[in-house]
């Protein structure tokens, strides 16, 4: 008998492909974040993207990012895909939980983080390090004890074919 197989990704490879993976199904032209919620026992509980709430038709809201009227922008409409995920899920207290997401979450997305009792977040990108929204997220996740962990990458490529 021979061994088990030695190249087998990790969990954070596998939560955060998912998560890369989720926002890949955003129509956001501009920027396609994802997100995934794991439980302590590294099963996936649920997942979500950044897009418009249901009954909202990608065709009638705005994807721009300027516009004369903030109403002619996407702001106002697109839920983020940590929001998303926290609502998706249908099985009772996420208490305790890791997600996953690609992108650092804004300030309204780490409130709903903390309310929801997720413990640790594991991050892709800052991209907005720095900004007012960036630091409140961060002061916010440090007084309520929510753990901020940059995702290590390993330079792996991960394919796959659909």
């Amino acid at each position: 008998m021979s061994g088990k197989r030695q190249d087998y990704i990790s969990w954070d490879e596998y939560f955060m492909g998912v998560a890369q993976l989720s926002g890949m199904r955003s129509k956001d032209p501009n920027t396609q974040v994802g997100a995934c919620i794991v439980s302590n026992d590294n099963k996936i509980l649920s997942m979500g993207y950044n897009g418009f709430p249901l009954g909202c038709s990608d065709e009638d809201f705005p994807w721009d990012r300027d516009g004369e009227d903030d109403l002619d922008t996407k702001y106002p409409f697109v839920t983020h895909s940590e929001l998303n995920a926290i609502l998706n899920y249908r099985g009772g207290s996420l208490e305790g939980t890791k997600l996953y997401v690609s992108l650092f979450p804004c300030n309204e997305c780490a409130k709903a983080i903390i309310q929801a009792g997720i413990k640790t977040v594991v991050y892709d990108s800052d991209k907005y390090v720095g900004t007012t929204m960036n630091r409140a997220s961060k002061r916010m996740f440090d007084a309520a004890g929510v753990q901020y962990v940059p995702y290590s990458r390993t330079g792996r490529r991960i394919q796959i074919e659909v």
